[in-house]
C-alpha cells in the first residue's frame, strides 16, 4: 500500500507542465522530435534527482541523443526509450550510489523516468530511460536491486512515444535489435525550477565542439 501511495504522488501527466509542484524539479528535454517536460522527485529521491539536476546544469546532456528503443515483444507500443550521453566519458560525472525502488518507494509505471546502468548497480552516470507503460521487472526485489526511478513525464509523452516506434537494428547483449537506426539530438536540457548549480568541474566535450 505505501509503495503505492507514494507512485500515486507523482503529478499525474500535464499537471504540472505549466507550475512548480512541492518536492518536484521540473525539467525540460528539447529533442529533434519534441519537447519532453519531466517532474523529478527530490523527495523520494534525492540522489537520484542531483545527479540528473548536475547533468542537466552543467550542460552535460546537451548535444547527446536517444539512442535506444526497447519494445515489448508482442505488444510493441509499450517498452522505454533510453537516452542521454551514451558512452562519452568525456562527459561523465562520478558514479552515481543505486536508490532502488524498494527504498524510494517510486516503481516504474508509465511515463516514469529512471538512471540506466551497467552491470555494476552502482554505476549510473548521464543515461536515462522513459517508460512507455508499466516495466515491473525494473522494481527492486529480493536478491535484485533494480534500477532507480526518480520522477514522470508530465509533458511531451507523444513525443516519447514516437522515439519508441522509430526503426531499430545493430546492439548487442540485452541491447540487440534496439539501436535507434537514426538517433533523436538532445539539442539540450534545462531546468525549470530552481537556480541551476552547475558543479564547476571541466567540460573536455567542448574543446571539440564549442557551444
Amino acid at each position: 500500500m505505501a509503495l503505492l501511495a507514494l507512485a500515486l504522488a507523482v503529478p499525474a501527466l500535464g499537471q504540472s507542465a505549466t507550475r512548480a509542484t512541492p518536492g518536484f524539479v521540473r525539467v525540460a528535454i528539447e529533442t529533434s522530435a519534441g519537447r519532453i517536460v519531466v517532474a523529478l522527485d527530490q523527495r523520494h529521491a534525492p540522489a537520484t534527482t542531483a545527479n540528473f539536476l548536475a547533468y542537466v546544469d552543467d550542460g552535460r546532456l546537451d548535444g547527446t541523443s536517444f539512442y535506444r528503443a526497447s519494445r515489448r515483444k508482442g505488444a510493441p507500443k509499450f517498452g522505454f526509450v533510453q537516452g542521454g550521453i551514451g558512452m562519452d566519458a568525456r562527459r561523465r560525472l562520478p558514479p552515481l550510489v543505486l536508490e532502488p525502488t524498494d527504498k524510494t518507494g517510486l516503481r516504474h509505471l508509465d511515463a516514469v523516468i529512471s538512471m540506466a546502468h551497467g552491470a555494476d548497480e552502482d554505476s549510473a552516470n548521464g543515461n536515462f530511460s522513459i517508460m512507455v507503460g508499466a516495466n515491473p521487472s525494473l522494481d527492486a526485489k529480493r536478491g535484485y536491486r533494480g534500477y532507480a526511478a526518480f520522477g514522470k513525464v508530465v509533458a511531451g509523452m507523444d513525443v516519447v512515444k514516437r522515439i519508441l516506434a522509430l526503426p531499430t537494428g545493430g546492439g548487442r547483449g540485452a541491447m540487440r535489435g534496439q539501436m535507434i537506426l537514426k538517433p533523436v539530438r538532445l539539442i539540450r536540457a534545462v531546468r525549470l525550477d530552481g537556480t541551476p548549480k552547475p558543479t564547476g568541474r571541466p567540460k573536455p566535450w567542448t574543446l571539440f565542439n564549442p557551444r
